[in-house]
């Protein structure tokens, strides 16, 4: 029994994994939305992993391991296969099957710039694996973050009730000038501060009040556009607080 108990955080780990695989499979078959779906539900499993390892004091070394290559498919290979069918539909005469596609270098650079999104997310994952300042907030922003912005993309390409609004936004002038900032930032060296409670006081944790308070508050007010906006406005809190050397 102890051994199952042992495995449960394994499993979810799985889980996670497999709803990473689906979001990869939804995204290449042309469904955005339900890839970006299916990106939100890996983290749940992710933070599930976490929470049931700690509840049930099932730590090993294989289920740190399993939980990091979980994570390089949901949060990095996923979020990629997002942005490359984006880039593809927006990139002129390019929506074609790859042997049909003939374009130039820059098109083709262009094209394949969101494999820069699993890139650099293995190369953080593998940099917080090693890094023992990260035991309480994050250095750089972390990978889920990153994917929950590309899928809240995924989610209003495939579901916005306007369209035209995913046209003017999913352009590939817009989408390779946020791969490069987002992939940068995930190896970056600014503190950005982490969502896990260690208590409910409010002076311990009374950023992660207000972030989770105006999360709430855009998500009502903007609703499916809400998702990306809560993202950016993590990455401009983590950055005022670094600036102004707020202790956290």
């Amino acid at each position: 029994m102890k051994r199952f108990f042992n495995f449960i955080p394994n499993l979810i780990s799985l889980l996670n994994l497999l709803s990473g695989c689906l979001s990869i499979i939804f995204a290449l078959e042309g469904y955005p939305g339900y890839a970006g779906i299916f990106i939100l539900i890996a983290g749940l499993f992710d933070f599930l992993d976490g929470f049931s390892a700690r509840l049930l004091k099932a730590y090993s070394e294989t289920g740190k391991e399993l939980d990091s290559l979980a994570d390089v498919v949901s949060f990095g290979v996923a979020p990629g296969m997002i942005a490359f069918v984006m880039m593809k539909k927006g990139l002129p005469g390019v929506n074609l099957p790859l042997h049909l596609i003939s374009a130039s270098v820059w098109q083709w650079i262009l094209l394949l710039s969101p494999l820069l999104i699993p890139a650099f997310s293995a190369l953080r994952l593998a940099k917080f694996n090693i890094d023992t300042r990260q035991s309480v907030n994050f250095i750089g922003m972390p990978t889920p973050a990153n994917a929950i912005l590309w899928a809240s993309f995924g989610i209003i390409s495939g579901f916005a009730s306007h369209p035209e609004i995913s046209l003017l936004l999913f352009t590939p002038a817009n989408i390779l000038p946020v791969i490069i900032i987002t992939s940068l930032l995930m190896v970056s060296e600014i503190p950005m501060f982490s969502l896990k409670f260690s208590g409910f006081s409010f002076a311990e944790n009374w950023y992660r009040y207000i972030f989770l308070l105006s999360a709430l508050l855009l998500l009502l007010f903007l609703k499916l556009y809400g998702l990306p906006v809560v993202i950016l406005f993590y990455v401009i809190l983590s950055l005022a607080f670094y600036l102004l050397r707020v202790e956290l």
